[in-house]
């Protein structure tokens, strides 16, 4: 075959990504074998975390905790990547992971969770406003997230957007919805590549009415869909992407106060919202 033909037989093929991907099959590579060999590496126990789980991207929440001296070191968390502590929330337990930035870190922790024991895992990200529901900032409970991102793809065939799981959304919704702050639902467009946030892609952004642009909740839904975990992505609303001077305010503790209200009408409800899972 000539070069030609070859480069024109490549062209009119879907890209890699979306290649040979078999989503029902079994992956070779599993949380659990790496987890294994990083307790035997660091000997560490084989013990189970907290139930409740949050993902931090930015860290604000880990650093205020620790500032408040609220955070302690989770001594079974083997994972290689992160380090998790545990911190008391409505008498419940609630482990949290800071700096998991972008999909494919967020769903490689996210994963090694729910292999030690993890039964509901929360995302509180920051995110950049498309379509203003609000006054800055506030919270958006994220119902569908467009998969501009490459790890969702891993997971689920390729469609437009990666959806939490209308029930366990719905039992969320239940209990922060009259809580303070204010939290709206809605769509985000998931990226990763946040620098590359063109005027044509935000302009479609709000064609499309999605609310904000963040870096994990595609992936995390589309995770959550394939192996039934249960997932909730928030984000929290606090920027125009720097365009202005001045952006980027987050709120008290850098956003951690309210996110940490958010948190507590979750845990207190904790064993409602994961009911039948």
């Amino acid at each position: 075959m000539s070069s030609r033909r070859k480069q024109d037989r490549q062209q009119d093929a879907p890209p890699p990504i979306l290649r040979d991907k078999h989503y029902t099959a079994a992956s070779a590579f599993v949380p659990e074998g790496l987890l294994r060999e990083a307790r035997r590496q660091k000997d560490i126990a084989e013990t189970a975390i907290p139930e409740f789980c949050l993902l931090d991207p930015d860290g604000d929440i880990v650093r205020h905790l620790r500032a408040e001296g609220r955070a302690a070191d989770v001594a079974g968390w083997a994972c290689y990547h992160s380090e998790m502590q545990a911190f008391e929330s409505a008498g419940r337990q609630v482990g949290i992971v800071g700096c998991a930035v972008g999909a494919p870190y967020a769903v490689l922790v996210a994963e090694q969770m729910f292999a030690c024991g993890c039964r509901l895992l929360v995302s509180i990200t920051s995110s950049g406003e498309l379509e203003p529901l609000g006054p800055r900032p506030y919270f958006v409970l994220v119902e569908r997230a467009l998969r501009d991102e490459g790890t969702s793809y891993h997971y689920l065939p390729p469609s437009d957007f990666a959806v939490a799981d209308a029930v366990l959304l719905d039992r969320v919704h239940a209990r922060i919805a009259d809580a303070d702050p204010v939290i709206f639902k809605g769509a985000t467009w998931t990226t990763d590549a946040p620098f590359r946030e063109t005027e044509n892609m935000l302009a479609r952004g709000r064609k499309e009415g999605l609310a904000a642009v963040e870096m994990e909740s595609a992936a995390l839904y589309a995770l959550a869909e394939a192996r039934g975990f249960a997932i909730i992505c928030i984000a929290h609303v606090t920027n125009v992407m720097a365009a202005r001077e001045g952006d980027f305010e987050k709120g008290q503790g850098g956003g951690a106060v309210d996110a940490l209200k958010i948190v507590e009408a979750i845990s207190t409800a904790f064993e409602e919202i994961v009911a039948d899972r």
